[in-house]
């Protein structure tokens, strides 16, 4: 930019880089009282020095204060009758203000500075300046001009809850902790205000901080509860000492996670403190399958030391695998690009964190502690009972007791019936896809939450007055404090201190900051009550806009039309705004185009100004004398103030008419300048804006009473719909921006995270079964998964929310994996490695492992349960919040985690255990009918065969016992060994 500067004219503003903040200020401050106002401007400048010099504040910005400044307004008629030119003036206040640099005086017995005070230090300095001398009369300033400390004109007013006041915007740095820039306003201002008089006071709005520290509070409370569901369920099932241990894993796993996110520079926001909650749940299932499976060993009689060490031996590689799919789901989702990923990064952050310590201490930190305080006590019953589903020489289906033998059982059954059992399962997920695809729920970008802030913005067309503004804007807050719900108003001029992004031509803004959610009505309900009570203010658009707690996506409806050549925006945008206004559910309609309204051009014939010896240089002053006035310099007062010297015309002269009767000086004597200049008026300046070098006008509109059923993005593909009928010119093309353009982006980046991390998932799950058809089986559990949001959905009627239903299917299929690696992990160790026949392995391995698996699943849907239903337990304030602020963030995420976990689980303990004996079974099957064709073909063709061959000479027959538990089983007999269990010798060649 500063390159750029040299190529721009001389009086063109200075280009302005700014920094995005979609915070804006996290407080404001208002100074008030009965003191002059000189007085409080002083108190407020004062306070925002200080503010300013605290290292956490980025920003001060003051609005409503006026600048002293010492105004020299010359009396034309004394000007002329002297003789003298307002040029004449201007080089007078030029010459006799200004620092002379005196020099060094060496006298060779010294050396010594000199100074030469030229510099205006007081109002009488002015009035003793001296324009022109006459023999021995001096004409000085005094003689022809009122000199005057002075405010300069208001060019905004600003008030608080009906009353004037000076308000300090602050604006913290990123990364800095809220509630500690909060406290530290509250007490640089508490100590500066012990100085000041009675008639000075403050006071605090809009403290972004509140809403802070009761988000965090309910984000608390969810942890908090969850963890305290989380140990009583362990309780209830693995009794007090696993629990014990499981629940020591969670301190573990937070210490160590805060320790790294420290390190990294992490600060503790609300997707972090959400990523704990999701992270409770996910993070004990490590600790809850090694401490599972020890405790089994110990019930064996094996001693504690060794029962750790054989499960973190024998569930190293599952836990592993776990781990690592889980991490690969969550991996992707650092990748999110822009402000929504920006946003949203550090919930997967955490989570990762928070599994690798789960990792290290289900791993490391489990069997140390076990191998102290696991129990010793062997239960001979209990001992019985782990050794029938343990072993497979002891194991018998009918003997596996509790809801465990009726699963087993039943799971007996549906093995042995592949075919139908798979029809039915997919066939129920066939089902829930397709009736969301005829009947779906609706989209959104990210889930609507009840405001606490909102902005009135008070749109007007013309070229008013800051008078005319102050008295427009405190019609539409006589209105405003009426309105019950409202806590406190603020009003500023223009866009000043407003919250996101103001609509065109906004002539000032109302601040709002609702009463606490749980004290009032819903903010809908406020706002239209303000709609209504504005309706009838006439020449004004006044627009209600709820504070975005998420990534700003602004207006419901939100377009832009892009063109190379300008001209071609306005009927574009013109058509599409009188269509929407056809539409009754629009509110707050808006458009880029230029505003009508007149600016005054003065127009300087440089030819006949050079004619007599002047230009541009020497006439605009005189046109600064009717406006603003012309800047002389500034001085600095006894305070050390510094302040601007300006010379104006008095108020009454400051029209085009003072302009027409001045003169002058030239090389040919006095002469009007209205003889140099010509004056007419202009359609007013409009702004132009470009993107990607291309011309842009927005348009933008609220939704309201949208009937049931019907969202925000219906409305739009509506529009789409009707702009591809129109044939706009192919030059120009209408892009759809806000909330469809996040939904876009954002829906898009999910699609390619869940194919990251599935691929991720996938090369993880080969290297641990080595067989590609396992690892599809696994994969099926994220279908599964899917499937259950859907189901979800449907059922509540919730929308899916393109970030945080979509966040919430990626992490899914980290975490429903673990429970088919669970389940085929134990089943290869049976089947590879104790050689057990596939059926049998199955049935052992859903014996051992149905309890873990539904554990693991129940705690992580515990964690974020209560979010779920948004149901706050506030154990250190010991409240209860049904509604909480919290739920609303993310309720859609919580039920997609709750209802695709349970629902995947649920078809995983059915399906993954008949899809992995499929092969096997229905080979066996396919091999019977075999066999059976073949004997129906033999009992068919026996006919016309010869005798049967005789038995081998000296095999007479063997006499057998056969044991009573032969049912299902195969055996060989030969004449030598008598009867034998073949799958203990598949091999022996015998006649069968």
């Amino acid at each position: 930019m500063d390159a750029i500067k040299a190529k721009l004219p001389a009086d063109a503003d200075d280009p302005t880089v700014s920094e995005i903040d979609f915070i804006g200020p996290v407080m404001s401050v208002a100074i008030y009282g009965t003191a002059p106002e000189k007085e409080l401007n002083r108190r407020a400048e004062q306070l925002q020095d200080a503010l300013e010099a605290l290292g956490d504040v980025r920003e001060v910005k003051l609005s409503g204060a006026r600048k002293e400044q010492l105004e020299v307004r010359i009396d034309l008629l004394r000007l002329e009758t002297y003789g003298l030119t307002a040029s004449q003036l201007f080089d007078a206040l030029a010459r006799n203000n200004m620092v002379v640099p005196g020099g060094t005086l060496n006298t060779g017995q010294g050396s010594f500075n000199i100074e030469v005070p030229g510099m205006i230090s007081t109002a009488q300095d002015v009035y003793d300046l001296p324009i022109k001398t006459d023999g021995n009369t001096v004409v000085t300033f005094g003689d022809v001009a009122t000199i005057t400390r002075t405010l300069a004109d208001a060019t905004e007013y600003t008030q608080v809850n009906g009353s004037p006041a000076q308000i300090l915007g602050v604006s913290k740095k990123a990364g800095t902790n809220i509630i500690d820039v909060s406290n530290q306003i509250r007490a640089t201002t508490a100590e500066l205000a012990e100085s000041w008089g009675s008639g000075v006071g403050y006071s605090f709005f809009l403290d972004q901080a509140e809403t802070t520290t009761n988000l965090f509070r309910s984000l608390e409370a969810a942890v908090l509860t969850a963890v305290a569901l989380v140990l009583i369920t362990c309780i209830a099932t693995l009794g007090l000492r696993p629990a014990l241990m499981i629940g020591l894993s969670i301190p573990l796993s937070f210490m160590m996670a805060f320790l790294v996110a420290e390190m990294l520079g992490m600060t503790i926001n609300m997707m972090v403190m959400f990523g704990l909650v999701i992270a409770v749940g996910v993070l004990v299932d490590d600790p809850v399958v090694v401490v599972e499976y020890a405790e089994r060993k110990l019930m064996e009689g094996v001693p504690k030391k060794e029962a750790f060490i054989m499960a973190m031996r024998k569930m190293f590689v599952p836990v592993v695998g776990a781990t690592a799919t889980t991490l690969g789901a969550f991996i992707p989702l650092l990748f999110w690009p822009g402000i929504i990923g920006k946003f949203m990064s550090y919930l997967p952050m955490i989570v990762i964190i928070v599994m690798i310590a789960s990792f290290i201490s289900a791993l490391i930190f489990m069997p140390v502690i076990g191998s102290v305080i696991a129990s010793t006590h062997v239960d001979p019953v209990e001992k019985a009972k782990a050794d029938i589903v343990m072993y497979p020489d002891k194991f018998d289906t009918k003997k596996v007791t509790g809801l465990t033998g009726l699963y087993v059982r039943m799971m007996e059954k549906l093995i042995s019936w592949p075919v139908p059992t798979l029809a039915v399962g997919f066939g129920i997920i066939v089902v829930i896809f397709a009736t969301y695809i005829a009947n779906p729920t609706g989209t959104e970008a990210f889930p609507a939450s009840e405001p606490e802030y909102a902005t009135v913005a008070v749109v007007g067309q013309g070229n008013y007055s800051p008078e005319e503004i102050r008295d427009m804007l405190i019609e539409v807050e006589d209105q405003l404090l009426q309105v019950n719900g409202i806590q406190d108003v603020i009003m500023q001029f223009g866009t000043t201190g407003a919250a996101g992004t103001m609509p065109p031509d906004t002539i000032g803004n109302f601040q709002l900051q609702l009463v606490n959610w749980n004290h009032r009505v819903k903010a809908e309900q406020i706002f239209a009550d303000i709609r209504g009570r504005v309706a009838n203010i006439a020449g004004l658009d006044i627009q209600v806009l709820a504070v975005e707690n998420g990534p700003p996506a602004g207006k419901d409806i939100n377009l832009r039309v892009e063109s190379k050549n300008y001209d071609e925006l306005v009927p574009v945008v013109a058509a599409i705004r009188d269509h929407l206004a056809t539409w009754p559910e629009i509110v707050d309609a808006e458009d880029g185009r230029p505003s009508p309204g007149i600016d005054w051009q003065i127009t300087v014939d440089r030819a006949e100004a050079g004619k007599y010896g002047i230009g541009v240089r020497e006439l605009v002053p005189y046109v600064q004398l009717i406006t603003n006035g012309v800047k002389l310099g500034t001085y600095r007062d006894e305070e050390g103030d510094e302040l601007d010297i300006r010379v104006r015309l008095p108020k009454e002269e400051r029209t085009f008419d003072a302009l027409d009767s001045m003169r002058i000086a030239t090389q040919n004597g006095m002469i009007p300048v209205s003889n140099f200049i010509d004056r007419q008026a202009v359609p007013k300046v409009a702004n132009i804006e470009r993107r990607n070098q291309v011309y842009v006008m927005n348009v933008a509109a609220g939704l309201v009473n949208l009937p049931e059923g019907v969202y925000a993005a219906d409305k739009v593909a509506e529009l789409q719909k009707w702009i591809g009928e129109q044939g706009f010119p192919d030059s120009v093309n209408v892009a759809f921006g806000g909330a469809e353009e996040q939904m876009g982006d954002a829906n898009a980046f999910i699609v390619t995270a869940m194919g990251m991390a599935m691929a991720l998932i996938f090369f993880i799950l080969l290297l641990e079964y080595n067989s590609f058809y396992q690892v599809m089986v696994t994969l099926s559990t994220v279908v599964m998964s899917v499937a259950g949001v859907l189901l979800g959905m449907l059922a509540t009627g919730m929308s899916f929310s393109a970030i945080m239903t979509g966040l919430g299917i990626v992490a899914l299929a980290g975490i429903v994996v673990k429970n088919g690696i669970v389940l085929i992990d134990t089943y290869n160790d049976y089947n590879r490695h104790q050689h057990v026949e596939p059926v049998k392995a199955m049935l052992l391995t859903v014996s051992q492992r149905v309890r873990p698996v539904l554990l693991t699943a129940f705690l992580t849907a515990l964690g974020v349960i209560p979010m779920w239903a948004n149901v706050e337990f506030d154990f250190i304030r010991r409240e209860i919040v049904i509604g909480g602020l919290a739920g609303s963030w993310f309720i859609h995420l919580s039920a997609a985690l709750v209802s695709g976990l349970f629902f995947s689980t649920l078809l995983t303990l059915i399906m993954v255990p008949v899809m992995i004996t499929a092969p096997s079974v229905m080979w066996k099957q396919i091999k019977w009918l075999g066999a059976n064709f073949a004997s129906v073909g033999q009992w068919i063709f026996s006919p016309f065969r010869g005798k049967a061959t005789a038995a081998p000479a000296g095999f007479d027959g063997v006499a057998v016992e056969v044991p009573d538990d032969a049912d299902g089983k195969k055996y060989v007999v030969s004449k030598e060994a008598g009867l034998g269990d073949k799958e203990k010798d598949d091999r022996r060649d015998a006649a069968e």
